[in-house]
Formats: structure tokens, sequence, C-alpha cells
């Protein structure tokens, strides 16, 4: 037996029961992996509240963790008990002391990078890989437009960019997320609380506009984003916040200048294990040179998720929370 975090019905954080359960045998192209630490990220309290559809009750949370290789299936050959591994878009579960899933979703965390700094950043980590390495493939000198650039997400980007030799101008909603933002490398940033975010990029680039223009918020800023694209540009809308974009005239990107638009998803860009493993192994790689930080501002017991949902909806936290089977 181990335990768990599952829950029997939508709602709040108190929904959540911290249970015993009993981990299936891994199939012929599964591995078991014992959790040593576990990502907390927004997209759980969907999955708690009802947003989004929960398979079968009782159901466990998560998908992002890393740990230790405990068992392998008949037919892996990749990985060995003993290996240590990450994983970000694996099967929901991973509130949990075991985890069972496909090979092809782990990938090899290497000696350097701890399995807390894992469990924090695959998920954004990976993200921001695919949007500025491959979504639009950033050659360095670029001026770009990043919405919440102090999120979780964001802070990410503000480095990653940095690394590249890109300048980043980051929406924010205060002064202190402002200085956050740059302090993690934003050339520049906006708070949107007070400013005019498409006349501020007009002055910073001059009346030039960004060649991309990254947006996770959604309906609220969808306008907004098309009027800093530059002519022929793109606009990369991969996710809402504020909620989803509806209702699009095509022709409003013809208005603005013949612009792009795409909607990419991690798993769109993730889709082999060995595309997910190059992602990661460049990930890795800036975060073991010191070119990304990953904070863990937050620790909670993994019998404590309830609390970290509550302070994660509160706004409480900052950086990566993460949960300590």
């Amino acid at each position: 037996m181990a335990k768990r975090i599952q829950f029997s019905a939508y709602g709040g954080p108190e929904v959540l029961e911290f249970a015993d359960y009993q981990p299936a045998e891994p199939g012929p192209q599964e591995v078991r992996v014992r959790n040593r630490a576990i990502g907390l990220n927004f997209i759980d309290t969907y999955y708690r509240s009802g947003l989004y559809p929960a398979p079968n009750f009782p159901t466990s949370l998560g998908t992002e963790g890393a740990g230790e290789v405990e068992a392998v299936g008949s037919v892996v050959t990749q990985f060995k008990v003993g290996d240590r591994v990450a994983y970000a878009t694996g099967p929901l579960g991973a509130y949990s002391e075991l985890h069972v899933l496909p090979a092809d979703k782990l990938v090899r965390l290497p000696e350097g990078i701890s399995f807390e700094q894992a469990a924090a950043v695959m998920l954004k980590g990976l993200t921001v890989q695919y949007l500025l390495r491959q979504t639009f493939p950033l050659q360095g000198g670029e001026t770009i437009l990043f919405h919440a650039a102090a999120g979780g997400v964001g802070l990410i980007a503000c480095q990653w960019a940095r690394a590249l030799g890109v300048k980043l101008i980051g929406t924010v909603s205060s002064a202190e997320k402002a200085e956050q933002a740059k302090a993690h490398g934003a050339w520049a940033t906006i708070d949107y609380s007070h400013e005019n975010v498409v006349q501020r990029v007009q002055e910073l680039t001059n009346g030039a506009k960004c060649p991309v223009v990254y947006d996770s918020v959604g309906k609220d800023t969808w306008e907004i984003s098309l009027d800093c694209v530059a002519p022929r540009g793109l606009m990369v809308s991969f996710g809402n916040a504020s909620g989803p974009v509806t209702g699009v005239n095509l022709g409003i990107l013809a208005q603005k200048g013949s612009l792009f638009v795409t909607r990419p998803t991690l798993f769109g860009y993730a889709s082999t294990p060995e595309r997910l493993q190059a992602m990661a192994d460049e990930l890795f790689g800036l975060i073991a040179d010191g070119r990304i930080k990953v904070e863990v501002n937050q620790r909670f017991a993994l019998a404590d998720a309830a609390k970290a949902h509550t302070a994660l909806a509160s706004r409480q936290t900052t950086g990566s929370t993460v949960l300590i089977p």
C-alpha cells in the first residue's frame, strides 16, 4: 500500500483527502516511479473544481514530478530500477508516493539537478522551451512581448530570453512584479494597471513593434497583443487565464498587418520521447550552468495538499511550489 491525495467529488480544497491506495503493477510499456518531489500547478485546481473533467472517481491529481524508478514493465529498455527521472506530461496521479506512467513520458534527470528543482520546473520550463526555441525560434537580438512576465512561466522566460540575447518586454500588474521580472532578466516591463501596453510597446520599439508576442492571458489581451505584433509577425496564444479567445474574425489578421497566429500546446511539441528528452536536456543545461535559476519558495508535505491549493488560489505563493511525499 501507498499514500496519495485523492478526491471523489468536485469542489474546493476541502475535497482532497490523504488516503491509502494500491498502486498498479507497471504494464509492459510502463514504469513505476517513487516520487521524491511533486510539482504544484494551477491546472491541478481546474481538475479538482471540475472545470476540466477528471476520469473515474476516486481519482488523484497532478501530472508533474521527479523521483526514482522502482519497477519497469516487461518491454521497457530505456530505464532501469534506480534511475533518476522526471515527468511533466504524464497521466493524472502525481500527487502520490508511487506513480505508474508510460515510459515515454519520462526523461532522465542529470545528477546536477535535484528532484525538487525538476518537479518545480519541468512543466513551466518545457513550455518556455517550445515557445522560445520552436514556436518562434529566437536567434538573439529580437525584442519580444511576453504577458504575465512575473508568473511561473514568465520568470523562466525572462531568464531564457536573457540567455539568448533577446530583449523581453514583460507585462505585469504591480511595481513589485515589475522588479521581479527585471531581476530575472526582463529588458523592460509594462505595468498594465496604469500604463497603455500598445503605446509603451510602440515607444520601446521605436514604432517597429514585436516580431512575436506570447500571450497566456487570452480573452482580455487578444486585441492588445495583436496591436503589438509587427507586420507579418506571429501572435502566440498559449493560455487563457482570463477566458478563451472566441468569435475571431480572421480578417482582423489582415487589417493589423498580414499577421500569423498559433495556439500551441506542450503536447504538440513534446510529441515523441526523443523530442521530450531533447527539450529537457536543453532546459537542464541552462539550469546546470546557472543561466536559469529554479526558485522553490514553498514546500508542503503531500498530506497538506489542500493547504497548498488554498495558498496557490489566494496568490500567497511566489516562484514554484512542491509537495514532498
